[in-house]
């Protein structure tokens, strides 16, 4: 086949992944595969299992089309590659093609039968930036994590101390300690740990409500308040990348301002020239 026939195939293949009925499909297929993941967790199911697996093993072609026509998309394969979510797309349908009915594999088989429902983030453009906000927002939120422990690890050595007599049960060493302050952060029946406390140390409260207010206001805050900023620059850098929105507006006035600059420059450098030649 020669370039232009090449060129042609290739096209076409582009149009095929650009249009919104194919993506609508693939995206229908990827919740289908995701409600034939849980129909398996029933046993009531278990009579219609030929049917499942053969439904299963249509899903898998279906992928693996796909995958292809979007190799075929590109003009080099290995532009395809170029992106971390074609890489997890064509991780997860290629080991898609390990056969269930293998005793050793079957459970590998069902683990990444049930990751394919990550597709779904990686089909839809919104889904995928507030996936990328959140990758970039861990290494942040990994020192507020980081914090944490520090407060949790202080608060539970105390709490050791002060508690282990009252109830051992929650208090018994550091590492039960935590595990106790990690229920009180969650609200999970914190009064009735406190009351225990307070009826031999009256003066415990201020050990609760001061954890709580560390852990459930100020940190979990910072947290959100990290998400949040995360969230805004992904969405700006997608209206960016699609050219509406308010960030597509500044940048496109920017540019505005910088060509104007731009011509008075070169105004001026000629009324500069005409004064020198006269």
């Amino acid at each position: 086949m020669d370039k232009q026939g090449l060129y042609q195939w290739q096209q076409g293949f582009l149009k095929l992944r650009s249009n919104k009925i194919f993506e609508t499909v693939v995206i229908a297929i990827i919740v289908l595969s995701a409600l034939m993941v849980g129909a398996k967790t029933y046993e009531e199911t278990s009579r219609f299992t030929p049917i499942l697996n053969l439904l299963d093993w249509a899903v898998t072609i279906f992928f693996l089309v796909e995958i292809l026509i979007r190799l075929m998309a590109e003009r080099r394969f290995r532009d395809f590659f170029k992106s971390g979510w074609n890489i997890f797309d064509f991780i997860i349908v290629v080991a898609s093609l390990i056969p269930v009915e293998n005793s050793e594999t079957v459970l590998i088989a069902r683990l990444l039968r049930v990751f394919r429902v990550m597709r779904l983030v990686s089909m839809v453009p919104e889904l995928r930036m507030l996936m990328n906000a959140l990758l970039k927002a861990l290494p942040r939120m990994g020192y507020v994590a980081l914090f944490m422990f520090i407060i949790f690890y202080i608060y539970g050595a105390v709490g050791s101390f002060l508690f282990h007599d009252i109830n051992p049960f929650y208090w018994d060493n550091i590492a039960i300690s935590v595990l106790t302050l990690f229920r009180i952060a969650t609200f999970e029946s914190w009064t009735q740990i406190m009351y225990e406390t307070m009826e031999v140390h009256p003066w415990s409260w201020i050990y609760y409500v001061s954890f709580i207010f560390l852990s459930a206001f100020i940190f979990l805050n910072m947290m959100i308040g990290i998400v949040l900023e995360t969230m805004q620059k992904e969405s700006a850098a997608h209206e960016l990348e699609q050219g509406e929105g308010e960030a597509a507006d500044i940048k496109a006035l920017r540019q505005g301002v910088d060509d104007v600059q731009a011509q008075l420059r070169r105004m001026e450098g000629l009324l500069q020239d005409r004064e020198k030649s006269s």
